[in-house]
């Protein structure tokens, strides 16, 4: 099966991510790969996993110029801190559109001006309680590995920095092992994520279903019926203990 998307990070907003930055590199040994500033909001990226590319980025996602656009700053002023997307790259944003509309889905947001960067989002009562982001994007490297490499003998790509210094790896790096994610019905999240979105199935029991894709990023969807879908925790392999940072669960895989 030859994937049109791979999912590519999960993103964590709150109005200072100082700390989430501090835990992610300090406790969990992450290395900062790129960030900058953009229009309502400024983006940092840490990957949490091995050199060798086995992994996923945690971006980090501050409101910034809210009086251009204050989409951020009013999502963190309803919600508060925590998880507010997960990002999908697509080899073609137009293909992808046209299969996710004639799925019955009605993808916003959509922005094609910069060829390098093309994207548009479905919103969580479509996208099983978070907001989904699909995006095709050029001229960055194929791998992860390559990606990493690319890190450790240039440093972070900065748009400009604007985050304070990462603290130092409390000893060997951690792993983001698995996304979960919370859902009243596990057969149609599964039919979202595995279906549309082409996530492969690693794994099922009666009330979980684990998914991967070409990169090794992963999702775990459990049933809840009585809960609100969306972000429940995410599973870290080398983590000691549970905690809570910018609203998010972090567990040990």
């Amino acid at each position: 099966m030859t994937h049109a998307y791979d999912l590519d990070h999960v993103a964590l907003a709150a109005v200072d991510t100082s700390a989430a930055l501090r835990f992610l590199t300090g406790t969990l040994g992450g290395t900062v790969i790129f960030g900058g500033q953009s229009i309502g909001f400024r983006p940092m990226q840490v990957w949490i996993g091995t050199n060798d590319g086995e992994g996923m980025p945690v971006e980090l996602l501050e409101p910034w110029a809210v009086d251009r656009n204050d989409f951020l700053q009013r999502f963190v002023a309803k919600h508060g801190a925590g998880p507010h997307h997960l990002t999908f790259k697509v080899a073609d944003l137009g293909a992808a559109l046209e299969r996710v509309r004639g799925a019955g889905f009605h993808p916003v947001n959509i922005d094609v001006s910069d060829p390098n960067w093309k994207e548009a989002f479905l919103m969580p009562a479509e996208a099983h309680g978070t907001v989904v982001q699909l995006a095709e994007s050029h001229g960055h490297p194929e791998t992860r590995a390559e990606l990493l490499a690319l890190v450790a003998e240039q440093g972070p790509n900065q748009q400009p920095r604007w985050w304070p210094d990462p603290s130092p790896a409390e000893g060997a790096p951690a792993r983001l092992l698995r996304v979960v994610l919370r859902t009243p019905i596990l057969a149609t999240a599964v039919e979202f994520f595995a279906g549309l979105l082409e996530g492969e199935v690693e794994h099922e029991s009666g009330r979980r279903v684990d998914l991967v894709w070409p990169r090794g990023a992963r999702i775990g969807l459990e049933s809840h019926p009585d809960a609100p879908p969306g972000v429940d925790r995410l599973e870290i392999e080398g983590l000691a203990e549970a905690c809570t940072v910018v609203g998010t669960h972090f567990v040990p895989a």
